[in-house]
């Protein structure tokens, strides 16, 4: 029987999963190892802690992990060591490092966009910006509406929308804003003590900034296990532009051939197991707003009454509730073979 690492937080959790019992307590282990064991893998539970790799090399083995959304993302930057690790001794991340480079991190996601040979999800484009002074140094962005994210945070709860450039300056101000005052304080007295020194930006979190796409009354939680695509619509708030996190939700019972289609094309060019995507469409055309291949919510997949599924000719939908660890496993083995 082959075998497959998953790796486990400090808390012994595995990765997240929205109708967890007890709460945010993730993926059931015994379940997992059932169905992997049904699927053909031995699973091997380690948490990153035990990772030694003078010990043992994991070279040619297969690793499943997840991610972390802690405040600061302090445990998150532990994880991307041991990953970054693990891929340097050899081992077959699912997914790949980058992807978790890419989570919570707005501004990689949006070089990974840039650097993917898919012409379909390029019909948004972002300026991501070090600094606050970067943007004074880029010059006029444009008179347009744009779009203000930070770089991490989810539930658009660092999003905004500027409608000129004093707006953009003021979110770009907040979102970049770093509070450490002390050190601020020590480089203040560098700037009396040394002629001519220029002092450090106090606004050094990253952002980015896209142009604004008018005309998208709601937009599409999708998440794609294997074949199952699960879709979940979204509306905004009266007077706000961001639908996600806006509450009004729905499971659309007649989704447009032309979403699918869209998801299915981005998701075969990944080649991953599986992948959340948030897709927009303005009347005319659809659009890649954000996605991510790791540690995503599960609340798409654990309240849908069905999914949708492509067959050798037209979409289906499925009425049928998904058991998450049993649809995990099974996008991993049918990814794997």
């Amino acid at each position: 029987m082959k075998r497959i690492v998953l790796l486990t937080d400090y808390q012994n959790r595995f990765s997240g999963k929205w109708a967890a019992v007890p709460y945010r307590s993730g993926m059931d282990k015994d379940r997992l190892a059932q169905y992997f064991r049904e699927a053909g893998f031995e699973a091997e539970f380690l948490s990153y802690s035990q990772i030694d790799f003078r010990a043992r090399s994991f070279r040619g083995e297969n690793i499943i992990y997840t991610s972390s959304e802690d405040p600061g993302l302090f445990y998150k930057s532990f994880v991307e060591d041991i990953i970054y690790g693990l891929e340097l001794q050899g081992a077959k991340l699912i997914p790949p490092f980058k992807y978790l480079r890419a989570h919570h991190n707005k501004v990689f996601m949006e070089i990974l966009r840039d650097l993917m040979p898919i012409s379909s999800i390029k019909n948004i484009k972002s300026q991501y910006f070090g600094t606050l002074e970067d943007v004074k140094l880029m010059g006029p962005l444009g008179q347009s509406e744009m779009v203000v994210k930070g770089s991490s945070g989810a539930s658009s709860e660092a999003v905004y929308k500027a409608s000129n450039g004093k707006q953009l300056a003021t979110w770009a101000r907040k979102l970049s804003q770093t509070g450490d005052w002390w050190y601020h304080i020590w480089d203040l007295g560098r700037s009396f003590k040394h002629r001519g020194y220029r002092r450090e930006s106090r606004h050094r979190k990253k952002f980015l900034v896209q142009k604004y796409v008018p005309g998208m009354e709601r937009d599409w939680k999708v998440l794609v296990f294997g074949k199952k695509y699960y879709i979940l619509e979204r509306r905004p708030r009266r007077g706000d532009f961001r639908a996600s996190g806006s509450g009004i939700i729905s499971y659309p019972e007649h989704v447009s051939e032309g979403l699918l289609d869209f998801a299915r094309q981005f998701y075969d060019a990944m080649n991953l197991p599986f992948l959340a995507m948030d897709l927009g469409h303005d009347g005319h055309q659809f659009y890649l707003i954000e996605f991510q291949a790791l540690h995503f919510g599960t609340h798409t997949l654990d309240t849908s009454p069905y999914y949708f599924f492509r067959n050798d000719v037209e979409w289906q939908k499925k009425e049928q509730s998904s058991q998450l660890e049993q649809v995990f496993v099974q996008s991993i083995a049918d990814y794997l073979s």
